[in-house]
């Protein structure tokens, strides 16, 4: 059995860490060439590639409200928990129906 000392180890990781970085590099380069070329031929600029990102799937939706507070003006849509203003007008005695908009 071979045994390898601390230091040829440290050696050793030190050279592959260095390799590492040199093809990380190399691989940048090369990926960073086709981006460029793929941009050209298509006619692309770094704006459109914002403005696809921002065009992305949308997140949730609005709906419109169904239930309006005349005091404050907040209202609530009738998805989800009921909210504690509307709660509130509730236990005071008032309807649901009063605040439909």
């Amino acid at each position: 059995m071979t045994t390898t000392s601390l230091k040829d180890l440290l050696a050793q990781r030190a050279e592959l860490e260095a390799q590492i970085a040199a093809t990380q590099s190399a691989e940048r380069t090369t990926a960073l060439q086709q981006i460029r070329s793929l941009m050209s031929d298509y006619g692309l600029t770094v704006d459109d590639l914002n403005a696809a990102k921002a065009k992305g799937p949308k997140t949730g939706s609005n709906v419109a409200a169904k239930y309006r507070d005349p005091d404050s003006g907040a209202t609530w849509s009738g998805r989800g928990p009921r909210p504690k203003w509307l709660n509130a007008k509730i236990a005071e005695g008032k309807n649901l129906q009063d605040f439909a908009v």
